[in-house]
């Protein structure tokens, strides 16, 4: 139920082929770049619930939420039993990377789970950040870069533009009126 006429220059190919779930089987990453509001938590969700739909295990979590959940593991000496739990997961999604920077120790805990999932389960990982600008989530550079090194390789990329499908109330109305006009025309 996808509307690729909104924002025509979404590659509708790319994302149909992506709900084949191919990429699973492949342990490939898909990672989904752009403005707010083109729709890469929609196409991530609807990418998990494809999965889910064919017997995967899905887990969709905004990486503060992830990154809190590890955290609190730690608290709970279980650190490694939830690593390992989310390192399992058949299809992990992780919503907004880069929205904030990682504070103090989370940019190890991402890159102990990303090296855990590294060519064993795939990830899918969106961000408002433009592929470049990803280092800049890192407080250690080198972590970043090998971090960010696994996260790329052999990773399917969708870069969505254009203008964002959440409307001011105005907005709305106005298109409501214009729709309307149309009918009764």
């Amino acid at each position: 139920s996808f509307d690729f006429g909104y924002n025509p220059s979404i590659n509708k190919s790319q994302l149909l082929n992506l709900a084949t779930c191919r990429f699973i089987e492949e342990k490939a990453p898909v990672l989904i770049v752009g403005p707010c509001g083109t729709g890469k938590s929609h196409i991530a969700q609807a990418l998990g619930h494809a999965g889910a739909r064919r017997g995967y295990e899905v887990l969709f979590a905004p990486i503060g939420k992830l990154l809190g959940m590890l955290q609190a593991a730690k608290a709970t000496n279980s650190y490694d039993r939830k690593l390992a739990s989310l390192a399992k997961m058949d299809l992990l999604i992780i919503d907004d990377f880069g929205l904030k920077p990682f504070k103090t120790a989370e940019d190890e805990d991402f890159h102990d789970l990303i090296a855990e999932r590294y060519e064993r389960s795939p990830t899918i990982i969106t961000s408002n950040l433009d592929f470049p600008e990803w280092g800049e989530a890192f407080n250690n550079k080198l972590l970043g870069a090998a971090t960010l090194d696994r996260i790329r390789h052999g990773a399917y990329k969708v870069v969505l533009e254009g203008k964002s499908y959440r409307s001011s109330r105005e907005e709305a109305e106005i298109k409501n009126r214009v729709a309307g006009a149309g009918e009764n025309g």
